[in-house]
């Protein structure tokens, strides 16, 4: 009997000194507002991590379940968490690269421009190069005394810099703005008689005695933009760096990188080899490289086991921008009679790389803003898909989608072909977007994103960065309220399209994720997926409208790792 009695002594001393659950967790997240984006159980208040995967989530009381002695704890003290934000369209480098050259996104007329440039040609050795970017003359508060087909001409730029060659690129990237020294390098300083203002894909803008006034468009910019200095190495990995910090510190946890060559990602391969890469990324490959495609074609897409570094699409550019009225046009510009924009690529480009792309498992995601672009992509796709009918889920995708034939609107559905669109563009555009198109196109077709949700298509948000900063929050504002960052017009541009804020944190998470085949990996909050995450200081699926603006990131969370803390 004795023995008995010391066997359960035994047993429940062995029980009682039993430490922790069976499978801790190494990293815990409770007391929050924990939006799932998962329908079957969209809210709840803790999550548990091991491995770089979600293990549980529940009430923070059932998660202490899984918290053991090694266990961290990380209380976010009533703050909200959602899904890693993806941002489904931007350009790597150029976040970075804008660090390192003259931010001119928030410069607010032609004149604080030209001072930027004069500050800079300071610094500079004579013949340096003076580059930047972000200029946009339709958001200048007070527009230059001589414009020439809505932009400014370059003869202030000339006399702040003489000697220094400057190419500044337009905010969209669509056009270019060089002083005289430039033009005179790429021999188009007089264009009398010389060279037409047209060139293959793009305009010379010239006043009516034919000089150039320094305004490139499209492919024109080419002429000026292949005689800037190529950047180093080393330089490039110190744009990676910045561009990566930035990421994380908007709470960015996977990036759409839309359209770069090897260097790119044989650089961000590097990173992620030495442990650097903080940000999931998803590269296109640019189209404007043929001979880049062609030796991919011969290997097949790469997908990344480890979910860090995926290339299976491709990037075409096919027309341009609203701002520099590049744009692809079914009808003349309402600001510039007979004139209807460019395409900037051949379409037969279209069909022969979506031909090859599909059976090959390449995406194809294709720029497009005019409605003409819109829909000679439509139908260019509809072809290879009609060719190649084996390909079942290919997930094509039309990049900015930003204005369409009101009978193109419900093909996107129909053809399974993705819209990747950057809500911000409203905020920004919309304003003189107006003057370009006029009010009918806008209204039918313009930003369209309840009725290309009626079709069934799903919409992936972004920023186009460094168009237009890399922040998701001023474009999950202009998703939901569809105002300019001011607040203007009361009731928002074309109310009845606005998203409601499911709709536009799924844009940002899980239809984000499906954009690149990942939404069985991330993109909502369910056990077994990434334990991406990101984190506001405030409630951004409840606070008052105008209150959005003012969240900030308190945290981002990248495979249960935390990679940026405010605090």
């Amino acid at each position: 009997m004795k023995n008995i009695y010391l066997l359960l002594f035994l047993a429940l001393f062995a029980w009682a000194c039993k430490s922790g659950p069976e499978n801790p967790a190494d990293k815990v997240f409770t007391n929050g507002t924990i939006y799932t984006v998962d329908e079957s159980n969209p809210k709840v208040e803790a999550v548990a991590v091991k491995d770089g995967l979600i293990l549980a989530l529940g009430t923070s009381k059932e998660i202490q379940a899984y918290v053991g002695e090694s266990t961290e704890v990380i209380d976010l003290q009533g703050k909200t968490m959602t899904p890693g934000f993806i941002e489904s369209h931007a350009h790597l480098m150029g976040i970075g690269y804008n660090k390192l050259e003259l931010d001119l996104m928030y410069v607010k007329t032609y004149d604080e421009l030209v001072e930027k440039v004069a500050e800079a040609v300071a610094k500079a050795k004579p013949g340096d190069w003076i580059t930047g970017r972000g200029w946009h003359q339709d958001k200048w508060i007070e527009k230059p005394e001589k414009m020439v087909k809505g932009f400014q001409t370059n003869e202030p730029l000339n006399e702040v810099s003489p000697d220094n060659p400057v190419f500044l690129r337009h905010a969209s990237g669509h056009a270019s703005f060089a002083n005289a020294k430039a033009l005179e390098l790429a021999g188009i300083a007089n264009l009398k008689g010389e060279r037409p203002g047209e060139v293959e894909g793009g305009e010379i803008i010239t006043d009516e005695l034919g000089n150039p006034t320094g305004v490139l468009t499209e492919r024109a910019s080419n002429l000026v933009a292949r005689l800037v200095p190529e950047e180093t190495p080393e330089r490039a990995e110190e744009a990676l760096t910045l561009a990566l910090q930035e990421l994380v510190e908007k709470g960015i946890t996977s990036f759409h990188d839309a359209g770069s060559g090897q260097d790119v990602i044989d650089l961000v391969q590097k990173f992620k080899n030495e442990g650097k890469l903080t940000v999931r990324q998803y590269i296109m490959l640019t189209g404007r490289q043929p001979e880049l495609l062609e030796e991919w074609y011969k290997n097949g897409p790469m997908i990344d086991s480890d979910h860090m570094l995926t290339v299976r699409s491709i990037k075409l550019n096919c027309d341009g921008a609203l701002g520099p009225r590049g744009a692809w046009l079914l009808e003349d510009y309402a600001d510039r009679p007979g004139h209807r924009g460019h395409e900037t690529l051949p379409m037969s480009v279209v069909t022969e790389v979506s031909e090859k792309a599909l059976p090959l498992g390449f995406q194809v995601c294709s720029h497009a803003i005019g409605d003409r672009a819109n829909q000679e992509i439509l139908d260019r796709y509809e072809a290879a898909f009609a060719k190649n009918p084996e390909v079942k889920d290919h997930r094509f995708r039309i990049e900015h989608a930003q204005h369409l034939h009101p009978d193109d609107i419900p093909r996107f559905g129909e053809l399974g072909v993705i819209a990747a669109m950057q809500a911000i563009h409203l905020s920004s555009d919309r304003p003189w977007a107006i003057d370009r198109l006029g009010e009918k196109r806008i209204i039918d077709g313009a930003y369209v994103w309840q009725k290309l949700f009626q079709t069934g298509a799903r919409i992936c948000n972004g920023t186009d960065a460094p168009v237009e900063p890399v922040d998701p929050i001023p474009s999950f504002y202009a998703s939901v309220t569809r105002k300019t960052l001011e607040g203007l017009p009361e009731g928002g541009y074309e109310g009845d399209q606005k998203m409601t804020r499911e709709q536009a944190l799924k844009s940002y998470t899980l239809d984000g994720a499906y954009a690149e085949f990942e939404e069985d990996f991330k993109g909502s909050i369910e056990v077994g997926k990434a334990a991406d995450f990101t984190v506001f200081d405030q409630n951004i699926m409840e606070v008052a409208e105008d209150e959005i603006l003012k969240t900030q990131v308190a945290m981002t969370v990248m495979g249960g790792k935390v990679v940026f803390s405010r605090q």
